[in-house]
C-alpha cells in the first residue's frame, strides 16, 4: 500500500501552506522548499503532480491493503533535496531526521520525534522515481514558473542549448587495472557462491587476489626505458614483457578454474542462473583485457579507441575530449540542456555515443512539443551542419547557429546581422545554467548503471527548476514585505 500524500493531518502536524521560511536566507534548502510548497498549495498543480507520481506505483499494488510504504510526496521532496544540495544518502538521512523545516514539509509534527528514516529506505524509495516521471513533473514546474514571470500568457520563449560532461564515478582506466578489477570480481563472486553451497574449491580466494595484486603492482611499476644504451633498453623491454606475461598467465589460470566451477554449479542446479551470468560477465571483461594487453605489449599493436572499455562497472562511461584548456579528457557522458531566458531548463538529454550536431534538432523538437511558444534558440558551432540549419529553421522563427569554417557571402550576411550578433552574445548565459547544475549535483554521478545515471540527471534538472521557482517566489515575497514596510512607515 502506497499513497501519494496522506490527506488526514496528524496531531501536531503543521499545514504545509503555513510553513515559514527565512526569506533572507541565501541557502538552497529554503528556496527548494518554497518551490515545493508553491506546487503543493496550488490545487491544480498539486493534483497534476500527484497524478504523475501515481505512475511510480505498479498497477499490481493494492493502494488499500498491505504495509504502508513511503508517501510519494516525501520521495519527491527527499530526491530533489539530495540533488539540489549535492549530498550523498548519509547526509540526506541526517538532515531528514533532524532538520525541523524539512520534517514539517515531510508531514512530521513537532511531537513526532520517533519517526526516523533508515539509510536503505531512502536509497530504495528515491530509486523508484524514473526519468519519464521526473520529466513530466519538470514540465509542470516550468509551466508554473512561466505563469509567475510571464506577464502575457504564451509569451515568446527564447532558448539556449549546449552540452557538458557529467562524470561517472570511475578510476583512471588502464588495461592492466581493468583486468585486475575483472579478475577480482570473478574470484570474489565465485568464492562467495561456493561458500554458500558448501564447496571448498575457492577457500583461498583472499590469498589468490593478493597474488594477482602482487603481479599487478610489479607490472604497474615497470616503465619503458629511455636509455640510449641498446642493451639496457632491450633488457628493460624484456622485463616488461615477462612481467605482463606472468600477470596474464595467472589470470588465465583463474579464469579456467572459474569456468570449470560454473559448469559444475550449473550442472547441479545449486545456484541461480543470474548469479552465474554475473560471473561470466566479469570473466568476459577479463578475457578482453588479456587479449588487449597481449596485442599492445607483445605484438606492439595500438588498440583502436572503439574497442576500449573505460570501466567494467560503469560500462556506459565514455572517454570525452572537448578541447577545453586544462581538461584533456573527461570520463562520463555528455548531457545536453535547453534553457529559456528565465533560467528554466525546458528539456535535457543524456547523449550516449552522440555529439552535439546529432541532437540539436531532436532537442528543439522535444522542447517545442512541450512548449509550443518556443520561437527561437541559439547554439554554438559544435551543433552546426547543413541539415540542422534546414530543419531548425522549419521549427523555429529565429535560429542562431554559427557556421564552421569559412563563411560565404550569404553566410556573412546572416551572421553579421544585428539580431544574430545580439543573440550570439546572449548565448553564453547557458553556461550559468550548466555551472549551477554542476554545483548542485551534476559534476559526478555516484549512482550505478545507465538507469541510475539517467535518473540522477533527471532529478538534478527537476530540482534545479524547483529551486528557480522558489527563488522567484522568495524575491516576490521580499518585495511585498518591503512595500508593506514602506507603507507602514509612511502612515
Amino acid at each position: 500500500m502506497r499513497k501519494v500524500k496522506e490527506q488526514q493531518m496528524k496531531f501536531g502536524e503543521v499545514d504545509i501552506a503555513t510553513i515559514e521560511f527565512d526569506l533572507r536566507s541565501r541557502d538552497e534548502i529554503p528556496k527548494l522548499l518554497m518551490g515545493l510548497r508553491h506546487i503543493y498549495c496550488k490545487p491544480e498543480l498539486r493534483e497534476e503532480v500527484f497524478k504523475i507520481l501515481e505512475c511510480v506505483v505498479s498497477k499490481d499494488v493494492d493502494n488499500q491493503n498491505g504495509r504502508p510504504g513511503m508517501e510519494l510526496w516525501k520521495i519527491l521532496v527527499l530526491g530533489t533535496l539530495r540533488l539540489n544540495c549535492n549530498w550523498d544518502y548519509d547526509k540526506l538521512q541526517e538532515i531528514a531526521n533532524n532538520h525541523i523545516t524539512l520534517r514539517q514539509m515531510l508531514g512530521h509534527g513537532f511531537f513526532d520525534h520517533t519517526t526516523k528514516y533508515a539509510l536503505q529506505t531512502l536509497k530504495d524509495n528515491v530509486s523508484l522515481l524514473t526519468p519519464e516521471v521526473l520529466d513530466k513533473v519538470n514540465q509542470v514546474v516550468v509551466k508554473a514558473g512561466h505563469n509567475l514571470v510571464c506577464k502575457k500568457k504564451d509569451a515568446e520563449l527564447k532558448g539556449k542549448s549546449d552540452s557538458f560532461v557529467v562524470e561517472t564515478n570511475v578510476h583512471y582506466p588502464t588495461d592492466i587495472n581493468l583486468l585486475f578489477d575483472a579478475i577480482r570480481k570473478v574470484i570474489t563472486l565465485t568464492a562467495m557462491i561456493c561458500s554458500k553451497v558448501g564447496f571448498s574449491d575457492w577457500r583461498q580466494s583472499c590469498h589468490n587476489i593478493r597474488n594477482v595484486k602482487k603481479l599487478f603492482n610489479k607490472v604497474r611499476k615497470l616503465k619503458r626505458s629511455t636509455s640510449k644504451d641498446e642493451k639496457k633498453k632491450s633488457k628493460k623491454e624484456h622485463a616488461i614483457i615477462g612481467a605482463h606475461c606472468a600477470y596474464m598467465d595467472l589470470n588465465r589460470s583463474f579464469l579456467e578454474r572459474a569456468e570449470d566451477t560454473i559448469k559444475m554449479l550449473r550442472k547441479k542446479g545449486l545456484v541461480e542462473e543470474e548469479k552465474l551470468k554475473e560471473i561470466e560477465r566479469y570473466a568476459y571483461h577479463a578475457r578482453r583485457q588479456i587479449d588487449q594487453i597481449r596485442r599492445r605489449v607483445i605484438e606492439g599493436e595500438t588498440i583502436p579507441h572503439n574497442e576500449k572499455v573505460f570501466s567494467i562497472f560503469e560500462e556506459h562511461t565514455e572517454w570525452i575530449s572537448k578541447g577545453k584548456a586544462g581538461v584533456p579528457f573527461e570520463l562520463g557522458l555528455r548531457v545536453c540542456i535547453l534553457k529559456d531566458q528565465f533560467g528554466f531548463i525546458l528539456h535535457h538529454m543524456v547523449m550516449h555515443n552522440q555529439t552535439d550536431d546529432k541532437v540539436a534538432v531532436h532537442m528543439v523538437h522535444k522542447a517545442k512539443k512541450r512548449f509550443s511558444n518556443l520561437n527561437g534558440c541559439s547554439f554554438d558551432k559544435g551543433c552546426y551542419s547543413p541539415y540542422n540549419v534546414t530543419e531548425l529553421n522549419k521549427l523555429l522563427d529565429s535560429v542562431t547557429l554559427p557556421k564552421k569554417g569559412k563563411l560565404s557571402l550569404a553566410d556573412k550576411e546572416i551572421e553579421y546581422s544585428l539580431e544574430f550578433i545580439r543573440e550570439r552574445k546572449k548565448h553564453p548565459a547557458v553556461e550559468s545554467a550548466i555551472n549551477a547544475l554542476e554545483n548542485h549535483g551534476l559534476d559526478i554521478c555516484p549512482d550505478h548503471g545507465t538507469d541510475g545515471f539517467d535518473r540522477y540527471v533527471a532529478l538534478a534538472v527537476t530540482a534545479r527548476n524547483i529551486q528557480i521557482l522558489g527563488t522567484i517566489i522568495q524575491k516576490k515575497e521580499l518585495r511585498r514585505q518591503k512595500r508593506c514596510q514602506k507603507y507602514r512607515l509612511a502612515a
